[in-house]
């Protein structure tokens, strides 16, 4: 592993995560809006896994003054994540993507929560490409799955993507992103489920939001749903209590609705994600018994 540094003038309080793979253009977005965030102490770690163009993201980390770089070899996000964790001075991660840009505030509300005694938080992740369907599906699909796993009062989540969660450092030590998952698919929700079984909550605060610039054609879309696909069969054969429980029907159909909702469009979609997403678990199967 190898580490380039540009060192913050102070000594951060809080680490912020980023992997990316030949995205410098939305790096560069995601780093920005970071870089306006109100709060006088955070590290931003980037984690480059494995860029054909790593010159460019390093060009664009080079901008940024709270901006640390760490190069992967290519092992997927669950194993980019960790490596950033282990680079990083302070003792409390945020995770978040090269194509998400978090709202005003974000870091400071969330340091609020975890400072207040939460051992994880996590907020929304908004669509951010409103004109662009397919990206409105996989969001609609992203957050009715979060939205389903709130406790009724709306202060806990059992599930929140990587896109917007955080969580102290020693909880991470002991709980690192499981990297049997080599795609972005499925490892943020076996990490939330392991978290549940020690006992620990992810806190949800709504005002700590960040947008998700997906910029996702209909093949880009139907490829992410068969990689989600393969991602939930190996999170529902997963080892005794980390094994995933299916849904129940009444999840799809308001999932359709809420597709539907959002433009017939976006509805057909949802719908063809499900497709996909039975497409994706198919090949795993195939490819485990092999």
């Amino acid at each position: 592993m190898t580490v380039a540094v540009t060192v913050a003038s102070a000594e951060p309080e809080l680490s912020v995560i980023v992997p990316t793979r030949d995205r410098p253009g939305q790096l560069a977005a995601c780093l920005a809006a970071l870089e306006a965030q109100t709060s006088a102490s955070f590290e931003v770690v980037v984690v480059d896994d494995g860029s054909l163009d790593a010159a460019a993201v390093a060009a664009v980390v080079g901008r940024v003054p709270p901006a640390r770089l760490v190069h992967g070899v290519g092992r997927g996000p669950a194993a980019a994540r960790n490596l950033g964790a282990a680079a990083a001075r302070t003792s409390v991660l945020c995770f978040t993507d090269d194509d998400c840009r978090p709202g005003p505030g974000w870091l400071d509300t969330v340091a609020r929560r975890i400072h207040g005694g939460a051992a994880a938080v996590a907020g929304p992740t908004r669509n951010g490409q409103k004109a662009n369907v397919c990206s409105a599906a996989s969001q609609t699909i992203t957050n009715h799955l979060v939205q389903a796993s709130l406790d009724p009062s709306g202060a806990t989540v059992r599930f929140a993507p990587t896109s917007n969660l955080a969580c102290r450092a020693e909880v991470h030590r002991s709980l690192p992103f499981d990297e049997g998952y080599p795609l972005a698919a499925g490892e943020d929700r076996d990490w939330c489920a392991r978290l549940r079984q020690t006992g620990a909550v992810i806190a949800f605060e709504p005002d700590a939001w960040v947008a998700h610039h997906q910029d996702l054609s209909l093949r880009g879309f139907w490829r992410q749903q068969v990689r989600y696909g393969r991602g939930a069969y190996r999170l529902h054969r997963g080892p005794g209590p980390r094994r995933a429980g299916l849904q129940r029907p009444r999840f799809y159909a308001d999932l359709v609705r809420e597709g539907v909702a959002g433009g017939v469009r976006t509805g057909l979609l949802v719908v063809l994600a499900q497709v996909a997403t039975a497409v994706g678990i198919t090949r795993e199967a195939l490819a485990a018994r092999r």
